[in-house]
């Protein structure tokens, strides 16, 4: 990786800064702050991981003793104290740090608001982008990536955090993982089988945002079929 930073453009010249994914940091900080980013990613991956299973072996197993518990919350806290210190160091190597945060609010919010803890295990999608860079360059290719851990991230958060609010609510329908895991998978289709539907408040927002998911993910693979065929019309009259 070059570490170097980059290099004044000379507009006189005819030297513009790239655009869209292409697009290089024009200026020490932005370097600093993309630098920080690619060195912490991995480590923050492993952090993302640890901080999963804290998450979900209580709910998977809710007999844990209180020895294990203690554990686990001590794993959550101190993966929220890193994923703190990530981004106080991101806003103090940025140029315009008001700018910045407002840029990346989601993770000012789940750094704030404890409900969105859970949110922290979006940080997996780094995986992605690590495969992304190193494995699959088509499009095609990126968009497989990225849609299948998604879809496969969002069944998994959808069905722990269903789980965890339907366990214990009268006249629930969702009260076994098995249950959890099937009714994400039908909900994140948009198939909705109504074997199994949440009777809580927070086990419909839960399913909303799962209807979403499933309605943006059929929509990104027909984009890139559409795209796909364009590109191949577009060589073929080449």
């Amino acid at each position: 990786m070059d570490d170097r930073p980059p290099q004044e453009l000379n507009p006189a010249a005819g030297q513009q800064p790239a655009s869209g994914a292409d697009r290089r940091p024009t200026s020490v900080d932005e370097f600093r702050v993309e630098r920080w980013e690619r060195r912490a990613e991995v480590p923050l991956l492993l952090l993302a991981l640890a901080f999963m299973v804290a998450y979900a072996w209580p709910i998977l197993n809710p007999r844990l003793s209180p020895d294990v518990l203690t554990f686990l919350r001590t794993v959550s806290w101190t993966v929220w104290g890193a994923f703190a210190l990530d981004f106080a160091i991101r806003i103090g190597l940025a140029e315009n740090r008001r700018h910045y945060a407002l840029e990346h609010w989601y993770d000012v919010a789940m750094i704030v608001m404890p409900a969105l803890r859970p949110l922290r295990l979006l940080r997996l999608v780094a995986f992605l982008r690590i495969l992304n860079r190193t494995a699959l360059g088509t499009l095609a290719g990126r968009v497989t990536i990225y849609l299948a851990g998604t879809a496969l991230l969002s069944i998994f958060l959808g069905s722990l955090a269903v789980l965890q609010a339907e366990r214990g609510a009268p006249r629930a329908h969702i009260t076994s993982f098995g249950d959890a895991l099937w009714w994400a998978c039908s909900t994140v289709t948009t198939v909705g089988y109504g074997d199994y539907f949440p009777v809580t408040t927070q086990g419909r927002a839960v399913a909303v945002l799962l209807m979403l998911i499933g309605i943006a993910t059929v929509g990104a693979v027909t984009a890139a079929v559409a795209s796909g065929f364009v590109s191949a019309a577009k060589r073929h009259e080449n």
